[in-house]
């Protein structure tokens, strides 16, 4: 039966619309530059037999060839007729969100820094990542890669047709990663991430549906129950698990603590069996040797399974004389979605910590949602870095690390991101919907410093002769922790911002814009609210930064 529904579904597979795509392999449209560069004019000559050599002559080394004609137009560089958004003349340390969907080509130019780019390129990375591709002034020397698309990451797809899939990232994409790593999981209806342990401990949020999962501890309390999406699991290192989906499937994230762990070297149920002589299996589970005639003769991983009973009944929830988990402070799942957050002007926050859920000691989560103009403040976590994954949404951070070294980085949904220990942050939403991120870290208590608050509460005297902050902004500094600062949704609102006391980037001009002789808005580009525009218009700020 189970083949014949295989069979029904490639068929069915074959007879969808995407059948019917162009034969030949073919890249889309993502931006990429056309026409001639590295010294090759495509599109080159069709031939139907070899021509040519593989290499040329000797007589092309230099000083044997005649000079090339340097001012041939056919060799220039320039590019015409640059296109730009609105927030690129301004000055580079206001360091304003550059929203490239708006042209064509971006350009990585800010604040007259940086010149057109005529090369190789794919143009969508560069709209997704526009920090780096023209990075504020205020960026400085060298940060560790804290952000990987777990869209790069290899999918690896169960055991079985339509079964499932999981991708991973660990210290192979992200380096720096070394406390924490992730796996993004997805389970078809019904099918099973195979009976399993690790050698680290797991922490996972269900993303999408529903699934049940078990497990027993080592006095043989056993521990069964149901989560769904927003809701969260703990199993302790070593702890055997199963995790089945419902009926309409699951998608889930697993947090580890260790940033090599590979969901590759997990210890499975299947491969226990098949590695363990006959003989040994049938003493040790009591029973003759043709009992195991039938063990899968490779992993499992991912597979489908038969529906488990809606209700957790009896043949579900089975004890031995140690009993059961569930209700007790060693519960393994935390039902997180049923959790009010802790609302503020610009977004909401909920915490889950040791504190309210003490089977994981260790692990501390913040579940974060900013809304479009507003930030998750500047602040920085004492004892632990921070692993960060984006639900929804764009955003992007700058890491600040001792003594002078800063980058920023752009994030969306499916990003992962690390942050070092004591390293101050912020997450500012870039878009136009809320922005959900998870931030998780290595503590029984999920806590962290608050710059602003560190500062409303240093003296003013102190403050003043460290910063010399203009008169007032001391004064209106919070004393409590706010979580979220709000702003203009139009983030480039402050273009027209004058700049002084240090300029932009290496030089040392206090222009508004900073802007290159060729920098010209370009009319594809959203319209810039710093000049009068439908009765709207910015009133210019002066704005100190100190070098």
């Amino acid at each position: 039966m189970y083949r014949q529904g295989a069979l029904l579904a490639l068929g069915l597979l074959q007879a969808m619309p995407f059948a019917l795509a162009a034969p030949a392999p073919q890249m889309g449209d993502f931006g990429e530059n056309s026409g001639a560069v590295g010294g090759i004019s495509p599109p080159i000559p069709t031939v139907t037999a070899a021509t040519g050599a593989l290499r040329g002559s000797e007589d092309l080394l230099g000083g044997r060839t005649p000079d090339p004609d340097t001012s041939d137009p056919d060799e220039s560089a320039i590019v015409e007729n640059p296109q730009f958004v609105n927030g690129q003349g301004a000055d580079s340390k206001l360091g304003l969100y550059l929203d490239f969907d708006g042209i064509e080509v971006p350009q990585p130019v800010r604040g007259g820094f940086g010149a057109t780019d005529p090369g190789p390129r794919t143009y969508d990375y560069e709209r997704l990542n526009p920090d780096l591709f023209a990075p504020p002034g205020t960026d400085n020397g060298a940060v560790e890669q804290a952000v990987w698309p777990l869209g790069l990451s290899h999918n690896r797809l169960g055991s079985q047709p339509g079964a499932g899939w999981a991708r991973q990232q660990n210290t192979d994409q992200l380096p720096s990663a070394t406390a924490m790593a992730g796996v993004d999981m997805r389970l078809a209806p019904h099918a099973y991430r195979e009976l399993h342990w690790h050698t680290a401990n797991e922490w996972s949020l269900v993303l999408k549906g529903c699934a049940r999962v078990s497990s027993i501890d080592t006095d043989g309390a056993s521990f069964v129950d149901d989560v769904c999406a927003g809701d969260v699991w703990f199993f302790p290192s070593g702890y055997p698990h199963s995790i089945q989906a419902f009926g309409q499937g699951v998608e889930f994230l697993l947090v580890f603590d260790d940033g090599a762990f590979s969901e590759d070297e997990t210890f499975l149920v299947s491969e226990m069996f098949l590695r363990t002589p006959v003989s040994v299996l049938a003493k040790n589970f009591e029973a003759d040797p043709s009992a195991f005639k039938n063990i899968p003769q490779g992993e499992l991983y991912i597979f489908n399974g038969t529906p488990q009973p809606k209700e957790i009944d009896k043949t579900q929830n089975l004890t031995s004389s140690a009993g059961s988990l569930s209700g007790t402070n060693k519960s393994q799942t935390y039902h997180w979605s049923k959790q009010e957050p802790f609302q503020v002007p610009g977004g909401s926050v909920k915490i889950l910590d040791s504190t309210t859920f003490p089977v994981a000691p260790n692990f501390a989560a913040a579940l974060v949602t900013v809304q479009p103009g507003a930030m998750r403040e500047i602040h920085w976590h004492t004892t632990s870095p921070e692993w960060n994954y984006f639900l929804q949404g764009s955003a992007r951070v700058t890491v600040f690390k001792a003594p002078e070294a800063a980058r920023t980085f752009d994030f969306t949904a499916g990003s992962v991101g690390y942050i070092p220990q004591a390293a101050s942050h912020y997450v500012e939403n870039t878009g136009n919907e809320d922005v959900i991120f998870l931030e998780v870290l290595q503590a029984p208590v999920f806590s962290d410093i608050s710059a602003a608050q560190w500062l409303a509460l240093t003296p003013k005297q102190v403050v003043q002769d460290h910063l010399k902050l203009a008169e007032g902004v001391w004064e209106s500094l919070p004393r409590e922790k706010q979580f979220m600062k709000t702003g203009d949704k139009n983030m480039t609102a402050i273009a027209t911002a004058a700049v002084g006391n240090g300029g932009s980037g290496s030089g040392s001009s206090s222009s508004s814009t900073m802007a290159s002789p060729s920098y010209t808005p370009s009319a594809a580009a959203k319209r810039p609210r710093d000049i009068k525009d439908d009765g709207v218009q910015e009133t210019r700020r002066k704005v100190t930064f100190f070098a």
